[in-house]
């Protein structure tokens, strides 16, 4: 049997899943047994199997089927929902599916448009908010990895503390210093005009 690698056996690298504890009844856990049997796989290799089929039932939007309008399924949505950076795949799922976050997550999410952290990538046309993905994804994400773990800790100690993280960003980012191309341009400064010659004192000698 082989000896599954510890972080330290394999050079750090990350394990190929997470483990998670699944209950089932007796007689559900009976059918699935004989159906990864069917199937010659293990009870738990058959039970992601089932998870992975069931994405594509489980529906986001429903659509009207109008006009392409079409029902989107986690499937069709996982390539835009998932990413290997957590703060990442918080802010996709909050401007896309902002009704599946928990409590703790609209919290959050709250804290963090407060914070203007996200305001470059995000405006408002009559009365709609509209995200650029362009600026979300080259210019506010780096910013945003970097200050994720500071949010997260703030708000565990309590929304006195998460407050406080929300107007030291907000300063900041006024500041210029969190995106300096952003930073609003200071006074002009005065440059002395040069006197305008007149045309007496041009040369009167013709050279022709």
């Amino acid at each position: 049997m082989k000896k599954k690698e510890t972080s330290s056996e394999s050079g750090g690298k990350l394990n190929r899943s997470e483990t998670v504890s699944v209950r089932l009844d007796q007689k559900l856990r009976y059918l699935a047994d004989l159906a990864a049997r069917k199937q010659r796989r293990t009870v738990s290799s058959f039970i992601e199997w089932a998870v992975e089929q069931s994405l594509r039932e489980v529906k986001l939007y429903i659509g009207s089927g109008f006009q392409g309008d079409q029902d989107v399924s986690v499937e069709d949505e996982a390539n835009q929902l998932w990413d290997v950076d957590e703060s990442e795949r918080f802010v996709r799922l909050a401007i896309r599916y902002p009704e599946l976050l928990t409590h703790q997550e609209q919290e959050t999410w709250k804290l963090l448009l407060d914070s203007t952290l996200l305001h470059p990538a995000r405006s408002r046309r009559n009365n709609v908010v509209h995200w650029d993905w362009g600026v979300l994804e080259d210019m506010v994400f780096p910013k945003l990895r970097k200050h994720w773990p500071d949010l997260t800790a703030a708000y565990s100690q309590g929304m006195p503390t998460a407050r406080q993280w929300v107007e030291k960003m907000e300063s900041e980012v006024a500041s210029g210093s969190v995106y300096p191309k952003l930073a609003a341009p200071g006074p002009k400064k005065n440059v002395p005009l040069q006197p305008v010659q007149s045309f007496d004192e041009f040369d009167d000698d013709i050279p022709f």
